[in-house]
């Protein structure tokens, strides 16, 4: 089992006030220009320029001031109640996921504590992680830093994370830049934009970890398709769901990709992958037999 310490923290000042409130008006446009007047039913006379629904339309849907509401989507600073936010994202026909993001932005407390920074894998985590065998499990962040991973694992993927730094132990950074992960991993159209989705959430709801912040500027400047996703203003929360890998020597596997926490909710997670069928279940059992990475 290979076990790493989060990134080293830095001293970079907290997300400013400024910079949240520029982030909630950035969203609310791209959330507003993405709904539909009619599929919602509103009536509209005359010629319609704005994309999606006018400020005018939405400020009416939250039964707030149209003035008011557009000092908020401009980012300014004005200091949002939570039933204002509430309404909006109603309004917005926003879900859960989407709802705390905004509440987070607008600085408004959320009902669950974020984790702590100094999360890190215990004993009894690494323990499991063995125990699974011949089952592929790691150990993640909520901004997918790897913390901790079984041989398994790093059999499945073909890439031994001791070797790598520290800025590449990130399952969102391997799907973007590595290749020989790129070539494992079969991924959907929708999968990275998903990653992202959950990346903006986490960013969010940890704006103060400095880290994240470093990873955000990294993707933002070296990935036109991380940029591409997070422009599109999108959150969410993690998903069980089944994954397909081609892994060099075994071929096709395909396995269920299932989370778990000991901890807050967006912290730190144990991922374990469970084979879908017998024959899925035949190739993790030839993958222990494999030399490691």
């Amino acid at each position: 089992m290979t076990l790493f310490a989060a990134p080293p923290p830095h001293d970079p000042p907290a997300v400013a006030a400024s910079v949240r409130s520029q982030e909630l008006g950035h969203f609310l446009r791209a959330r507003r220009e993405s709904l539909s007047a009619d599929a919602m039913g509103l009536a509209r006379h005359g010629r319609v320029r704005t994309p999606g629904l006018r400020r005018e339309e939405v400020a009416q849907l939250a039964g707030i001031g149209v003035t008011w509401y557009t000092k908020l989507e401009q980012g300014r600073e004005v200091q949002p109640s939570r039933q204002a936010i509430e309404a909006i994202a109603r309004a917005l026909q926003c879900n859960d996921d989407e709802l705390r993001h905004l509440l987070a932005l607008a600085g408004i407390k959320l009902d669950q504590a974020a984790p702590s920074a100094d999360d890190a894998p215990g004993a009894l985590h690494m323990q499991l992680l063995d125990k699974l065998l011949p089952y592929p499990a790691q150990m993640q962040s909520a901004a997918f830093d790897l913390l901790a991973a079984n041989a398994a694992y790093e059999r499945l993927m073909g890439v031994s994370l001791q070797q790598l730094p520290a800025l590449e132990r990130n399952c969102l950074h391997m799907n973007l830049f590595n290749p020989q992960w790129q070539r494992v991993v079969r991924h959907e159209p929708q999968a990275i934009e998903r990653m992202v989705a959950m990346f903006r959430a986490a960013s969010t709801q940890q704006s103060g970890d400095p880290a994240i912040a470093q990873r955000l500027d990294y993707f933002l400047r070296h990935s036109e398709v991380f940029r591409h996703a997070w422009e599109r203003y999108q959150v969410r929360s993690p998903e069980n769901n089944e994954k397909t890998f081609d892994h060099p020597t075994l071929g096709i596997i395909h396995l269920r990709q299932t989370y778990w926490w000991s901890a807050p909710r967006n912290g730190m997670r144990m991922v374990v992958y469970l084979p879908v069928s017998d024959q899925d279940a035949e190739a993790l059992d030839r993958l222990a037999a494999l030399p490691a990475p």
